[in-house]
């Protein structure tokens, strides 16, 4: 299967989460994704997490993965579950370690536990913002794709 550039968004406010993303960025490598660039990290405040849940610091990275979007999304899982997040969590709490594949190529996916693009990222400017930094060409084609009357949307 030929290589793939896809785009990873990491997020977390629980712990020591740049040494999370550190541990996450090292799984990745250590499981055959490339890592071509990785953004500066940006603190946030939670969206629709629980009341007084602590400010998030996010970041994305991209690189390149020879294997299919669901393997990858495995993978994110195992990486997360290995740095205290249960698979079995609830969306939108505090948590240790978020990976979000973004893109996948110029894919669209539409599997019952995978979406791609990932259907919130051009409204989440905890996205976008280390998207722009690192692969501004993808945010670029990621917000044509969001426009009012797309039909790639």
């Amino acid at each position: 299967m030929p290589e793939t550039l896809c785009v990873i968004a990491l997020g977390g406010n629980l712990g020591d989460v740049p040494d999370a993303f550190r541990r996450a960025r090292e799984a990745l490598s250590d499981a055959g994704f490339r890592i071509r660039r990785f953004s500066s990290l940006i603190r946030t405040a939670p969206v629709g997490c629980e009341p007084g849940a602590a400010e998030f610091t996010n970041a994305a990275l991209s690189g390149f993965w020879d294997g299919t979007a669901a393997a990858l999304l495995r993978l994110c899982q195992r990486i997360e579950a290995d740095n205290g997040r249960p698979n079995d969590h609830a969306h939108h709490v505090s948590r240790t370690l978020d990976l979000d594949i973004i893109l996948f190529g110029h894919e669209t996916i539409a599997l019952p536990d995978l979406k791609i693009p990932h259907p919130e990222a051009a409204n989440r400017s905890f996205v976008m913002d280390p998207l722009r930094e690192i692969e501004p060409e993808f945010a670029e084609w990621l917000m044509d794709r969001t426009k009012p009357g797309s039909r790639t949307k």
